[in-house]
């Protein structure tokens, strides 16, 4: 029964996550940057920076999804920053989304950075 409870309840943030992504790409993402490296590999480092509980304390959630069409989407908890991440012509793009515009938010972006 427990089990049952646990996976409604991710089913249930996973689609207000979803809903709050969905709303952010209409509009411009807050920063895009590009890489040479493979999509998969980049959007591995973001997961793995985002989970560094030294720089973001009990607020290191980071999850990875891969999105549809191709390319992977890393996001955090209540989906307040995500990445979309896809193969261009040219490289990998990364298109970072941030509800708010507070120093998590930039830490996050610097740590994207890093993977790039």
């Amino acid at each position: 029964m427990r089990v049952l409870m646990a996976m409604i309840a991710a089913a249930l943030l996973a689609g207000c996550a979803s809903s709050a992504m969905n709303e952010a790409r209409s509009k411009s993402p807050s920063r895009v940057l590009s890489s040479a490296k493979a999509d998969q590999l980049v959007a591995q480092c973001v997961q793995f920076a985002w989970q560094d509980e030294a720089v973001f304390g009990v607020d290191a959630a980071a999850y990875l999804e891969p999105r549809k069409g191709g390319g992977y989407t890393v996001y955090t908890r209540s989906a307040e920053s995500f990445a979309d991440i896809q193969v261009q012509a040219s490289g990998t793009s990364v298109s970072y989304y941030a509800l708010h515009d507070d120093w998590i938010a930039k830490r996050r972006l610097a740590a994207l950075g890093t993977c790039m």
